[in-house]
């Protein structure tokens, strides 16, 4: 995606690279864009980058509602564990 080559151009040799600085990176970029612009963005993406960005998150959005669950109560297994020996 082309924001993501500018951004790691633009910053490359000023950041770490660590999840820490990728995620400061992030949300000080967003906190700059309107709705219109990210939405405008979108609009520009290839077929792949959107599936990508979908993807990524749907998988990340999921991963949150599966660990808050987790922490929140003790899943109940709707399987019987079997003995395979």
């Amino acid at each position: 995606m082309k924001i993501v080559d500018e951004l790691y151009d633009l910053y490359r040799h000023k950041l770490t690279g660590d999840e820490e600085d990728i995620d400061m990176l992030t949300f000080a970029f967003l906190e700059e864009m309107t709705r219109e612009d990210l939405i405008s963005m979108i609009a520009e993406m290839d077929e792949q980058d959107l599936y990508d960005l979908m993807g990524l998150y749907l998988i990340e959005s999921l991963k949150g509602k599966f660990a808050k669950e987790e922490y929140g109560q003790q899943r109940i297994h709707t399987y019987q564990p079997r003995n395979i020996h």
